[in-house]
């Protein structure tokens, strides 16, 4: 191959990929907009949860314990640190593995560990932490539904963790939790640019009859539509 042919080849891949990248950014952008209806059951609203962002990853956020649904049976405060029992929300994300244990911060960040993500190379990982309140905000919504939408929430969120011969959640032992009140557990699927953290609350959402985005890489494109 000669040189003239090779340098056109690398501008053509080189082309494909900045290509690529916009193409992701303008869908990333305009998607979200485009809303999915709540769909109303036409049950009374009596169970809380909330959408909580930290500004990169969104988790939905649910009471510890009710009739329906019991999360210490399965997330028990003792695989905390502070192994305390008065939390009285837990809130739930999936995402990539390796940015949830190895990047604590964006200055943490590898190159490795962003290209594994980006092209389902890498595990994903349940991040689980328990609050005794939640605050209303511009990073937490509050959102009241039915007892069934709570089932279908619930399921969707069960169904996405890993599980042993027994059926019980896998625990990932690390100490590289964010605090005293967290701890991680090994997912199903891979995270991907198409399948994000954010992606997957958005589809929670949906699971539970709310108000969604079509499809949105970021937690803005959730937010947009419980302002």
């Amino acid at each position: 191959m000669t040189a003239k042919k090779m340098l056109f080849l690398i501008l053509k891949v080189l082309g494909i990929v900045v290509g690529i990248v916009i193409l992701y950014a303008a869908l990333g952008y305009l998607l979200p907009f485009i809303e999915v209806s709540a769909k109303d059951d036409g049950q009374k609203k009596e169970v809380p949860i909330y959408i909580y962002t930290n500004g990169v990853h969104t988790d939905i956020v649910m009471p510890v314990k009710n009739d329906l649904q019991d999360w210490t049976a399965k997330i028990p405060f003792n695989n905390t640190k502070s192994k305390q029992t008065d939390y009285s929300y837990v809130g739930i994300g999936w995402g990539d593995k390796g940015f949830y244990l190895d990047t604590p911060t964006w200055a943490d960040l590898k190159f490795s560990t962003a290209f594994k993500a980006a092209f389902w190379l890498s595990e994903s990982a349940m991040h689980c932490t328990y609050y005794k309140e939640m605050k209303e905000g511009s990073d937490c919504k509050k959102i009241m539904i039915s007892r069934d939408q709570y089932q279908k929430l619930v399921q969707f969120i069960e169904n996405k963790f890993d599980r042993d011969e027994k059926g019980n959640f896998v625990l990932i032992p690390t100490n590289a939790v964010y605090s005293d009140n967290d701890a991680f557990y090994d997912a199903k699927g891979k995270y991907s640019f198409l399948d994000t953290c954010n992606t997957w609350a958005n589809d929670a959402l949906k699971a539970a009859g709310q108000k969604a985005a079509l499809w949105t890489p970021t937690d803005s494109g959730i937010f947009l539509h419980y302002k």
